[in-house]
């Protein structure tokens, strides 16, 4: 039996974010802001469907990020865990139709559960949603972080890149393409705010410092539309290591994952 711990992005960027962790015979999603049609299609495509889903956890509750909750929750029977603000904010999001009920489930920051072989512990983050967490996600000898939607690498989140073997890393904007974009002043301000979103220097600025050996992979995930492109952000991202010693694609494999399109399923 193949114990690997399997990874794929189901979507990730402002029109919908979704990544799934499992092995052989249960996973979990990070976040469900694509539609349930098409959670369900890939996990088709990977041979699995929704009874192999132990649980989703949301990291906070912006649009992007919930869409297909209180559908897995409710009408599949899905445990859908977030900290008891985020399921306040939940309850009040135009775009969850589905109430969550029986499904709900109560996380604390800082608190580790286990859900099958998976340990998750949810840390804070900075960004201007009810209430905001990234995650730490452990399997076997294996770590995992999702560091997404934050609007600076705290300490907090360098102590958990230091721990990382796998690393999904907020790369949302580029500075320059962000001030000459079309956003209006204020949506410019919020989204480069320290309650807003990580650019592409930030991270990899972040990742530079926090670097260790035992970082196999990093994902860089949630770019914008307007204000990035894959290879910007790859780019940057590779000069801010290059500039450490350190050579993506020797030292650490850099992957920037589609907005729209599923990811291959990379296997650890």
């Amino acid at each position: 039996m193949d114990e690997r711990l399997r990874f794929r992005s189901y979507g990730s960027g402002s029109s919908g974010n979704c990544y799934y962790l499992g092995n052989h015979s249960h996973g979990i999603l990070i976040d469900a802001g694509v539609g349930i049609r098409t959670i369900r299609k890939y996990l088709r495509s990977q041979g699995f469907d929704f009874p192999h889903i132990w649980g989703v956890f949301v990291t906070h509750d912006h649009a992007d990020h919930i869409k297909a909750v209180g559908s897995l929750g409710e009408r599949h029977h899905i445990p859908i865990y977030a900290t008891r603000k985020t399921h306040e904010g939940i309850d009040k999001s135009y775009c969850v139709t589905d109430k969550l009920s029986g499904s709900r489930k109560y996380i604390e920051k800082n608190d580790t559960i286990t859900v099958g072989a998976f340990r998750i512990t949810p840390f804070p983050v900075s960004h201007d949603a009810t209430d905001s967490v990234g995650y730490r996600v452990e399997y076997q000898d294996r770590v995992i972080i999702f560091a997404t939607d934050l609007g600076y690498a705290s300490q907090t989140v360098a102590g958990q890149i230091r721990d990382a073997n796998v690393l999904i890393l907020e790369t949302n904007y580029d500075v320059q393409m962000l001030a000459d974009g079309p956003y209006h002043a204020v949506l410019k301000r919020r989204v480069a705010a320290d309650t807003g979103h990580l650019s592409n220097d930030q991270a990899g600025e972040c990742l530079s410092e926090n670097y260790h050996a035992g970082l196999q992979y990093v994902f860089l995930c949630h770019l914008s539309k307007e204000n990035n492109h894959p290879e910007r952000a790859y780019e940057t991202v590779r000069q801010c290591l290059k500039n450490k010693g350190i050579v993506a694609g020797k030292d650490v494999q850099l992957v920037v994952l589609e907005r729209l399109s599923p990811s291959n399923v990379y296997l650890f």
